[in-house]
């Protein structure tokens, strides 16, 4: 939790740039896993978290824009749930923390909630994509539940967009908290990736090095020799030398902000073969964007400058031909990077994705692409000074899609399929860090995890 005077200032701003009615905000429940009592982890929602900045299920509150009047609605621990669960603070202390006045029983929220309504004010309330929330809405609107995001506020939605987007020096400090874990991370899972060993047994060692941290995972770890697989969440495998292990992880903070970082391990210590051509062709293409970044510059020339690197460096290994700036235009290079750059990354680890990618990574002056590969950008317009942004490139080696795109002879000018076929069982290869965007750059955020072709063998062969 931060100083009081943050989230009042960033509750006072987010009123400033309303300009009538009551804006609806609901923390995220308990979820149970398979009954009522066996809970999932708990994660309160992030825009509940940005505003009001407490971490604990079955809260909602209200900002009245037009009597400037804060409201957090909850309940205080009953005896039976003291008995449980242990004495907790009373919500009125805990709401006075973060600078709200007036704190009233759930159930006053339909009453407040009902005025509105009666009095034909607007009601701005945020995508859902918890159902008991929904439903919730549903009997507060009378709106159907499955029909409540397209009664979303795009008013609220642009807004708060505008102030999440840019970190604070205090959100930063608590995205490098994160990523000290999530080095942590790494680093054990280079010395633990090693032939004869399994999947599960890295990523449980490290889910077990975030849990004894006090912290959670920003998401499912990502720990797989097949890492062509973009999002794999397996981790059944056997691990054999040779192979190369791709691990996409991050840790959050006690504050919930999220750190995300992708290396790529050699099993038994040293990249083979052509996979040390592959990898430094990754490498490379990172490096240039991340010097590309800086304030004014679309995200979406940025991802294109890293798919044209990656195109000139395959072009050299005889995969690609032709006209490089042509074959990129045309999406020639999908098939072997089908995914975008990079995206936004705070409190969520696709920061604020829930609000709705139109508007958090496109506006006005760039529409998202119906082409492959490109289509999947979740960033694309101009960068400004406080965004985080993750950078990374990948290479992946798909066989049913190798297979479709030779029978349908998609970019056949510039793919050859011959020497492709030799590189169908390459796998994949992602390298991925974290930046701040500065005032004539960025900087990249955290401390130092291996990335060098030399220092990644180094540690994996420890």
């Amino acid at each position: 939790m931060f100083d009081r005077a943050t989230y009042v200032q960033r509750r006072a701003r987010l009123m400033d740039d309303l300009e009538s009615g009551l804006v609806l905000f609901l923390g995220n429940p308990e979820m149970p896993a398979n009954y009522a009592d066996n809970t999932l982890p708990f994660r309160q929602d992030s825009s509940f978290l940005y505003f009001w900045g407490l971490d604990s299920p079955d809260l909602a509150a209200t900002l009245d824009i037009d009597e400037r009047r804060e409201t957090i609605y909850g309940h205080d621990f009953t005896i039976d749930e003291i008995v449980w669960r242990g004495p907790q603070p009373k919500l009125a202390d805990r709401a006075a923390e973060v600078g709200v006045p007036e704190c009233l029983p759930r159930e006053a929220l339909a009453e407040r909630v009902g005025k509105a309504l009666l009095a034909r004010r607007p009601i701005h309330v945020l995508p859902q994509y918890a159902v008991r929330n929904a439903v919730l809405l549903e009997w507060l609107l009378g709106i159907r539940a499955t029909a409540i995001n397209q009664y979303s506020s795009i008013a609220l939605i642009e807004a708060i967009v505008r102030q999440r987007a840019r970190k604070s020096d205090e959100e930063l400090r608590e995205i490098e908290r994160a990523l000290d874990i999530t080095a942590d991370m790494h680093l054990l899972a280079m010395h633990r990736a090693r032939p004869g060993v399994y999947e599960r047994e890295v990523a449980g060692a490290m889910h077990g090095l975030v849990a004894g941290s006090g912290v959670q995972l920003a998401f499912p770890i990502i720990f797989s020799i097949h890492g062509e697989t973009l999002h794999n969440h397996e981790h059944g495998n056997l691990m054999q030398a040779g192979q190369m292990a791709v691990n996409d992880s991050g840790a959050e903070s006690e504050g919930h902000y999220a750190a995300d970082i992708t290396r790529t391990i050699p099993i038994g210590g040293c990249f083979q073969g052509v996979q040390r051509d592959l990898y430094q062709t990754v490498v490379r293409a990172q490096k240039k964007a991340i010097e590309a970044i800086r304030p004014g510059v679309p995200f979406k020339k940025i991802h294109l400058l890293a798919c044209r690197s990656l195109a000139g460096d395959l072009k050299d290994l005889g995969l690609m031909r032709g006209d490089l700036d042509s074959a990129v235009q045309a999406g020639a290079h999908a098939l072997f990077f089908q995914c975008g750059l990079g995206h936004m990354m705070g409190l969520d680890v696709h920061d604020m994705e829930g609000l709705g990618e139109q508007y958090v990574g496109y506006d006005e002056t760039v529409q998202r692409s119906p082409q492959f590969g490109l289509k999947s950008l979740r960033m694309a317009r101009a960068l400004e000074a406080g965004f985080v942004m993750t950078v990374e490139p990948g290479l992946y080696f798909i066989p049913t899609l190798i297979d479709l795109w030779r029978a349908e002879k998609q970019c056949a000018e510039f793919i050859n399929y011959d020497v492709v076929e030799r590189f169908r069982n390459a796998g994949g290869i992602r390298v991925e860090d974290d930046v701040v965007v500065t005032e004539t750059g960025c900087r990249i955020l955290g401390k130092p995890i291996p990335l060098a072709i030399e220092e990644v063998e180094g540690e994996a062969a420890k």
